[in-house]
């Protein structure tokens, strides 16, 4: 009996399986047109039915909603109530009066409605408020579209797997939660995120039609599919003067993967999102093929006349990057006391008792740090890392040699003293890229001071006594004349429009990066550039304001009007009135036509620097969007140079959690849901304001290349 049970309770659910399949299929096409006859903003493109909505069969009368079909045992169809469960004769012509004659005299129904209209008053439901501590109570109302919409918004936040919906025990859970719940299977949690992917992709473009210019990054990333996929993040200001980062495409790129391939697919992106007319910068790491890349993509933009001062700051080379081949030169000068820490760890890390000897001694010295760290040796911050960490342990390496034969790896105290200096040196150049590898906040104001911080060290150390820190330093500063010997636009204009640094930060850095010699011209050359990039935000001012929108020049029109008609009665007496009012608007529309003794800018940088407190984080966007109605034309300079990232790692971040996705059980999927899963990824948190601790700055790229080898507890 219990195997005929569990026979046709399976039955039942491959049943109901097919049948919500089949009647959950979207035709998802049309959420990527905007609807016709709503708002085409944010909220409009949400609007209408319900695409997480199951959708079901219209009943031509409400009596289906107590009544059922049922098939007797001789094939016949009968009618059964609900409620009381009588049988009816299944009318052929599809008549259903008699069923409403029953069901308004049924007494089971009678009682079943109001048994749940009693159970319903008893569930209640608590909100919790926009403050804490402060909830409202409402009426709990079940919407299994709702559970389905955010069953799909979990799944592409938290990087889950589309069969997670079908554990056994996450469905005992939601049971337990509302007994109300209806199980979600593998296929519908699936169309349900493309689904959500595709709603997000419509706001999202709605969201960069109001932006005014948006900057790029990009980069390529192989991933264990061995399919080479090519991530666009898109950087830009929006209304409220908040720095957004969006992931616009996570594409495949097929090889050869040369730079007119990628420009290809870089124009492709733009046009899809209809931003071919809206880019103003590209930062790339330092690849040659990204130099192709950019150029191809600069003369497609060129012929358009898109680019503002000539594409001077068109192309952005990773700051980051850079630092990280400059330092690495830099590390070539001791990279054998490098191989000797780095094969000890790996030593240490191949056993689990070798591991426990090296606690015990730990234990013994009392030592607090309890982490060795293994780097990836093309990351010069995992380097470092790893001999900061080394260094801790320096007085345990030549007590474990003493104990392990097999422990070849224990440096002198000559080499040790090389480390302490290095990591003292390379300090500063962690600490930069950190602040430089932000993507949630402007940083193109924020590198000129670094940069000139890294040249008076640079400068420092080459005349240093120990002989591996002067040859550090000059093979750095080589790399540094290679990359940063000639005035870099970008960082010199994100100084001068913040309010802190203005012109002042140039005029005394630049004699230290440039040299005496050189640094009047490329003051003088960086003050001509601020101008013509002013002018042509006024040119553009200008022109956007040539024509007065209609509904304005409506109100002028009926306000003449009005004004015209007070005066009528005393012209008819011949009478010419010339009020105070209308002189004085005389007046002032003759001061009104006359330009400006200063410029926005030259009233900006002839005001004072804005003097605050060192360490503190000036919100430098907030500054400008406090001061738009000071400085209308500059204010919009600002924010769209401060848009501009000087990293890559905003796409790092997205292989990150692109090696999580595409595990090895994962590793079949199609491209496409692969960018599904990676844009949704981003649209959804930031749809719900979401932030990942663990992708703030450096951390993104820290976690990827280095390994973490936690000492046993002894």
């Amino acid at each position: 009996m219990e195997v005929e049970n569990e026979a046709v309770e399976q039955e039942l659910e491959v049943e109901s399986n097919a049948d919500e399949m089949s009647e959950e299929e979207l035709d998802l096409d049309h959420l990527d047109q905007p609807n016709e006859g709503t708002e085409t903003g944010e909220k409009g493109a949400v609007e209408g039915a319900n695409p997480f909505e199951k959708k079901q069969r219209k009943k031509k009368s409400t009596i289906w909603e107590d009544m059922t079909i049922v098939k007797q045992p001789d094939g016949t169809l009968k009618v059964q109530c609900n409620h009381c469960k009588e049988l009816f004769v299944k009318n052929p012509s599809g008549a259903t009066s008699q069923h409403k004659r029953h069901l308004k005299n049924c007494l089971q129904k009678r009682l079943a409605v109001g048994e749940e209209n009693q159970k319903r008053q008893q569930v209640l439901s608590f909100t919790e408020g926009p403050s804490d501590g402060i909830t409202s109570i409402t009426n709990f109302s079940y919407d299994h579209a709702k559970v389905r919409e955010l069953a799909a918004h979990m799944v592409l936040v938290h990087e889950y797997p589309f069969s997670m919906l079908d554990h056994v025990v996450f469905n005992k859970f939601m049971k337990a939660v509302s007994p109300f719940y209806k199980k979600i299977n593998r296929q519908t949690v699936k169309e349900d995120c493309v689904t959500a992917f595709m709603l997000e992709k419509r706001r999202l473009r709605n969201i960069l039609k109001g932006a005014n210019r948006i900057s790029i990054t990009t980069d390529l990333w192989k991933s264990g599919q061995k399919i080479q996929y090519m991530v666009v993040t898109g950087h830009f200001v929006d209304s409220d003067w908040v720095l957004q980062k969006r992931v616009l495409n996570f594409c495949n790129v097929p090889p050869p993967h040369t730079g007119v391939i990628i420009a290809d697919a870089l124009s492709k992106c733009f046009l899809e999102w209809g931003i071919e007319n809206k880019v103003s910068t590209i930062t790339v790491d330092n690849a040659s093929y990204n130099d192709v890349c950019i150029r191809r993509v600069k003369e497609d933009f060129c012929l358009r006349k898109r680019l503002s001062i000539g594409g001077k700051i068109f192309h952005v080379r990773c700051c980051a990057h850079i630092l990280n081949l400059l330092v690495q030169d830099g590390l070539n000068q001791i990279v054998d006391v490098i191989d000797v820490v780095r094969e000890g760890i790996k030593y240490l890390k191949n056993s689990e008792s070798r591991l426990n000897e090296f606690a015990k001694i730990k234990k013994q010295l009392q030592l607090p740090s309890r982490k060795l760290i293994l780097d990836c040796p093309t990351r010069w911050n995992s380097t470092y890392l790893m001999l900061a960490s080394a260094l801790e342990f320096r007085d345990i390496f030549p007590r474990y040699g003493d104990i392990d034969p097999g422990f070849h790896y224990v440096p002198s105290e000559f080499e040790w003293m090389k480390v302490e200096e290095v990591c003292k040196f390379l300090g500063i150049f962690y600490e930069i890229t950190n602040i430089i590898s932000g993507s949630d906040y402007p940083t193109a104001n924020l590198f000129l001071v670094e940069l000139y911080r890294i040249k008076e060290l640079l400068n420092e150390k080459a005349l240093d006594f120990s002989d591996h820190i002067r040859f550090m330093a000059e093979s750095m500063a080589l790399k540094f004349d290679k990359y940063w010997g000639e005035s870099n636009v970008l960082m010199s204009l994100g100084a001068i429009l913040d309010p802190r640094y203005k012109m002042v930060l140039v005029n005394h850095t630049f004699p230290v990066i440039y040299g005496e010699v050189a640094a009047p011209r490329y003051i003088d050359e960086m003050r001509c550039i601020l101008y013509d990039l002013y002018n042509e935000y006024v040119d553009a001012y200008i022109s956007s304001h040539s024509e007065e929108p209609p509904r304005e020049a409506g109100k002028r029109k009926h306000s003449e009007i009005s004004s015209k008609s007070t005066q009528g009665a005393a012209k008819k007496l011949g009478v010419n009135v010339l009020t105070g009012k209308e002189k004085f608007q005389m007046i002032v529309s003759e001061i009104d036509k006359a330009p400006p003794e200063k410029s926005d800018l030259d009233v900006y940088l002839e005001e004072g620097r804005y003097v605050c407190d060192a360490n503190a984080n000036l919100d430098v966007l907030g500054w400008w969007k406090g001061e738009r109605w000071r400085f209308p034309i500059l204010s919009r300079l600002a924010s769209d140079i401060l848009a501009i990232p000087v990293t890559t790692v905003a796409s790092e971040s997205t292989f990150s959690a692109g090696g999580r996705i595409i595990d090895d059980r994962r590793a079949s999927m199609s491209v496409e849901t692969v960018q599904m899963l990676l844009c949704g990824n981003d649209w959804i948190r930031n749809l719900h304001g979401l932030k990942n601790k663990s992708r703030e700055p450096l951390d993104v790229s820290e976690s990827s290349t280095i390994e973490e080898i936690d000492l046993p507890d002894i």
